[in-house]
């Protein structure tokens, strides 16, 4: 019965959802909802980040991006990261379902040494929606430059318009 319950939910959200994603709407997910637990192959160490994007639908289903964020490091290290960048997301059938690609520039500072580097990301995720315009969104996603690969899960909020 639980299972035919969520199925309906879903269903329901899913009818909602459709009109989020034309040509023309735009979205936000502020600095504030990007929660960003990671397991950096470099550091071996896991973060806690903050990250905040805007997108605007060039034509259904398809969104390009501007995001920035910051990692801030834990179990010892005192190394920050810091991240800007561009991409694009597509979103399958207009259900939610999206993937996405970035590229960027990220900066690690610690202490006196700065380094800073070109990067690219993928992502996949979900935007499971709460209302007709907000959005709770898990994503999967990895991110690679010359010397670091990063794989993690991020949950945040989007805000459609």
């Amino acid at each position: 019965m639980k299972k035919i319950a969520l199925m309906i939910c879903l269903l329901v959200v899913t009818v909602a959802a459709q009109a989020q994603f034309e040509k023309g709407k735009w979205f936000v997910s502020p600095s504030l909802t990007g929660l960003d637990f990671s397991r950096d192959t470099e550091a071996d160490r896991f973060s806690f980040g903050l990250q905040g994007q805007a997108g605007a639908f060039l034509v259904d289903n398809f969104a390009l991006l501007v995001n920035a964020g910051a990692n801030l490091n834990v179990l010892g290290s005192e190394m920050d990261y810091y991240n800007a960048g561009v991409g694009c997301r597509y979103y399958f059938s207009k259900v939610g379902i999206y993937l996405g690609t970035n590229v960027g520039m990220d900066c690690y500072k610690l202490g006196e040494y700065d380094d800073t580097k070109l990067s690219f990301g993928m992502e996949a995720g979900y935007a499971f929606f709460l209302s007709r315009t907000v959005t709770i969104e898990p994503a999967a996603y990895w991110n690679v430059n010359e010397d670091r690969s990063k794989f993690g899960v991020r949950v945040g909020f989007g805000f459609y318009f």
